[in-house]
């Protein structure tokens, strides 16, 4: 079997909030809950297990390589509930997307500040 990835755990300050905005935003199925995890499961077969760990944690980057039509249903959706959202990074682009590598990819925060990111076209694009 070729090594592929499967699941990892996201700190979250409310696990169901934070899971649930990532499923409405990129189209997935409703999360599920398993044991004390809420847990966000990927096309691919990969999950994000939301937990909530208590007290104070960094945030974390999350990229995800979507399609063109889950990015169009995405940055509609971030549009239309007015969250913030930037080409680059650093965020000094805000309100816009990026056209790196002939795709299209967006940033954003989660409700626990974990940053975001969304491109239909991979770095180098590869």
């Amino acid at each position: 079997m070729p090594v592929r990835f499967n699941h990892t755990i996201v700190a979250a300050k409310d696990k169901v909030r934070s899971a649930q905005f990532l499923a409405e935003l990129l189209g997935l199925p409703e999360p599920e809950r398993a044991g004390h995890f809420v847990v966000v499961k990927l096309d691919d077969g990969a999950s994000l297990d939301y937990a909530e760990p208590g007290g104070d944690f960094p945030g974390q980057h999350y990229a995800f390589l979507v399609s063109d039509d889950v990015f169009d249903g995405l940055i509609a959706r971030i549009r239309e509930r007015g969250i913030q959202h930037w080409a680059d990074p650093r965020g000094q682009h805000p309100g816009e997307i990026n056209t790196h590598d002939g795709g299209r990819g967006v940033y954003f925060q989660d409700p626990s500040g974990h940053y975001l990111e969304a491109i239909t076209v991979p770095y180098g694009g590869r």
